[in-house]
């Protein structure tokens, strides 16, 4: 129970269907780890008193858990090395797979609880023919959250209810207006919850205790543009907050660390068709063989594409899009779809026109 809205209709569904639940927030960093003075929105002691209370409403014995070490270690460890590494992280996907799918599922253990529920827009079903359970999209389209959900494995699967799933957002606060709870209302967080104001490079250097390098923003043609400010201030796509005075716009074609140099470009050099691949997790399917048709998305907010996938290797694809898709970028992931069913997904770590 983050606090919000939509974990807290989760938790009031599961009662009304007449399981005996327990209430369950996850103490993700301190100030401390997050370089922050006061107490952020996301994860906050106010949080945990308004799951808290809405739990005392529902009846429901409540804890909360010290994963601190863990989100330090797996979650924002992670982003930073990724980020310099040249890379461009989602740190919710690995919240999801290492801390609310892993170590809770230890915890539920520990309680005797056969199942673990959350307030996220996805659906589980088990297939017959296929003996599997599918991960699908959540009815709600604008809310759906499948995609950073692609690394549930079928045990975590088997387990895992998804109660607001058929559900739209509209629906879920006349819900939670009518139960009387103190969230009804509340805005939901739109930023990564650790950092501030979403300066990625100012948190990265107060987290590290490093003050970044300068380096050089080069064109292809190996003209140098300028001088960057450290390259974890930078993603692929990027346009604007260069510093830069050119005649033209100019975009973050490529981020090479081992050089410390951002490459510059035009955006029809965005563009590339083959991505590859790596830790991929399969889901609707035990592998992938030979070419298979699916849809495909390379970041949170972006409508799927029509592509073609192939398994490389045990934990490994290459995909091929019908068109060339616009700054695909290592670190996220790529997700892939047949119609409302999520085959599988894992990180992307490179790409060829």
């Amino acid at each position: 129970m983050s606090g919000g809205v939509d974990s807290s209709a989760a938790a009031l569904l599961m009662k009304e269907r007449g399981y005996e639940c327990i209430g369950v927030t996850m103490k993700l960093f301190g100030n401390e780890d997050i370089r922050a003075e006061s107490d952020r929105s996301c994860c906050s002691l106010e949080d945990a008193e308004d799951a808290r209370s809405v739990a005392a409403g529902l009846d429901m014995p409540f804890y909360v858990y010290d994963f601190t070490d863990r989100f330090r270690r797996d979650v924002i460890d992670r982003f930073a090395d990724a980020y310099e590494q040249g890379r461009t992280p989602n740190p919710c996907i690995d919240c999801n797979r290492y801390l609310k799918f892993d170590e809770l599922f230890r915890k539920a253990d520990d309680l005797g609880c056969e199942y673990i529920v959350t307030g996220h827009y996805a659906r589980v079903v088990f297939d017959e023919e296929r003996g599997r359970y599918l991960l699908k999209k959540g009815a709600d389209r604008k809310k759906d959250q499948s995609y950073v959900l692609y690394a549930l494995t079928q045990e975590q699967l088997a387990r895992v209810i998804f109660p607001l799933g058929d559900m739209e957002k509209t629906e879920i606060r006349r819900i939670a207006a009518e139960a009387g709870f103190v969230n009804a209302e509340k805005p939901e967080s739109q930023d990564i919850c650790f950092v501030k104001d979403g300066k990625y490079g100012d948190f990265l250097e107060a987290y590290r205790g490093v003050q970044y390098p300068e380096g050089d923003f080069v064109f292809a043609d190996g003209t140098v543009a300028g001088r960057h400010r450290g390259i974890v201030r930078y993603t692929v796509g990027q346009r604007k907050g260069l510093g830069l005075a050119l005649k033209k716009p100019a975009y973050v074609c490529a981020i090479e660390p081992e050089t410390n140099t951002v490459r510059l470009g035009d955006n029809e050099d965005l563009f590339n068709r083959v991505v590859y691949a790596e830790d991929v997790n399969l889901i609707s399917v035990p592998e992938i063989r030979g070419e298979l048709r699916v849809s495909a998305r390379v970041r949170y907010h972006q409508p799927e594409r029509p592509a073609v996938v192939t398994q490389t290797g045990p934990r490994s694809v290459r995909l091929v899009f019908d068109e060339p898709q616009r700054a695909i970028t290592p670190g996220q992931s790529l997700v892939m779809y047949q119609d409302d069913v999520v085959v599988g997904g894992g990180i992307i770590t490179g790409t060829e026109r």
